[in-house]
């Protein structure tokens, strides 16, 4: 276990003006934005992602993109904490595959990541995953969880002001309607002896517009709140995660409405859900911007077990968006912006990452 001794201002009233020693672990999530390999699978549209693609998407190229989601993935959160994150949600990811390749780049093979990951029916064959460091972690049940919604509307057609820059559009079964989307993974272990549970999400996009896709949102909301309500049923004091790429920001019915969640820590309920970003919102912070409107899409919200100030046990500290300038585009019509991958250069995400700090005292 190691350990850190927090002695920072804000921690100093927390400890009753007593230094004392925490371990502190990084939670993180980013949407890795098109994280394809160069090979052509004929099930998913991802031809855009191989060499004769429209990207021109080669080995040199890859390995770059593998290369720079390394970096961040390497510094995450290490203003506080000098070890990089110890469980990473991730998004748009084509396959385990490409997972397998990221945690053997240099600047993270150390922290022997595990993967878990399953393919879920999206019909460009993105998906959730989670990495988790073996040292700290050790995960005792995982499953992917289906969204399933229906829609008899095959088109849609209003314009949203912040959407996905991707041609992330939801497939439509038409035989009985339903809409194939990213399942939510849903995995249980236990964080040095504490029992976590963390839910991984990317929910449906805003393609088609924000008013008229919102119900599919509000669905993976409601089968958001569902999974939290069947582990509370077990364990009362069940500590929950959820995070990922929702595709909505922290004021909208999917996660106010669906999750009822609080942005302050006085207003959680007994079993009801605290989303630090509201009020990162509230002071204009972002981490997907469109047409110079900026939204936070990227959240970690948590379970009220998780903000009871008992550090006897893993407790929520604090939030953060990763955007250092390395991240951001500099000139250009996007300056500003998060750097993603352009014609000229191969960047890093059109979102950026976000994480949190959970804290324990040790003794």
């Amino acid at each position: 276990m190691k350990l850190f001794c927090l002695v920072l201002l804000s921690l100093v009233t927390l400890c009753q003006g007593q230094p004392k020693k925490y371990s502190i672990h990084t939670v993180a999530f980013y949407n890795f934005e098109n994280l394809f390999d160069t090979i052509n699978n004929p099930l998913t549209n991802d031809d855009e992602w191989t060499p004769k693609g429209f990207q021109h998407w080669d080995t040199k190229k890859y390995n770059k993109k593998l290369h720079n989601l390394s970096q961040v993935l390497a510094e995450i959160g290490t203003n506080e904490n000098t070890n990089a994150p110890t469980l990473i949600g991730c998004s748009e990811i084509e396959n385990r595959s490409v997972l397998e390749d990221l945690v053997k780049q240099p600047l993270i093979i150390s922290k022997d990541y595990g993967i878990i990951h399953y393919d879920s029916p999206d019909k460009r064959g993105i998906d959730v995953a989670l990495l988790y460091q073996k040292k700290y972690f050790k995960p005792t049940s995982f499953t992917n969880i289906p969204l399933i919604i229906h829609n008899k509307e095959s088109k849609q057609s209003p314009k949203s002001v912040i959407k996905e820059n991707t041609e992330d559009e939801p497939e439509i079964n038409f035989d009985n309607h339903r809409i194939f989307t990213r399942d939510q993974l849903l995995v249980t272990g236990f964080l040095e002896n504490q029992e976590i549970h963390i839910i991984v999400n990317h929910w449906p996009s805003r393609s088609g517009g924000e008013k008229k896709s919102s119900p599919l949102r509000e669905a993976a909301g409601a089968l958001n709140r569902k999974i939290i309500d069947s582990l509370q049923r077990i364990n009362p004091e069940a500590k929950v995660i959820t995070l990922g790429d929702l595709n909505d920001g922290p004021f909208n019915n999917s996660v106010k409405k669906m999750l009822n969640a609080k942005a302050k820590k006085t207003e959680v309920p007994p079993l009801g859900i605290f989303n630090p970003f509201e009020e990162m919102a509230n002071q204009g912070f972002g981490t997907i911007a469109y047409r110079d409107s900026w939204d936070i899409f990227d959240q970690i919200l948590m379970t009220q077990s998780l903000i009871q100030n008992n550090f006897s046990q893993f407790q929520f500290w604090k939030a953060g968006i990763y955007n250092k300038p390395f991240l951001i585009t500099t000139s250009g019509p996007y300056k500003g912006y998060p750097k993603r991958h352009s014609n000229t250069e191969i960047g890093y995400s059109d979102h950026f990452p976000v994480y949190i700090y959970l804290i324990k005292e040790t003794k």
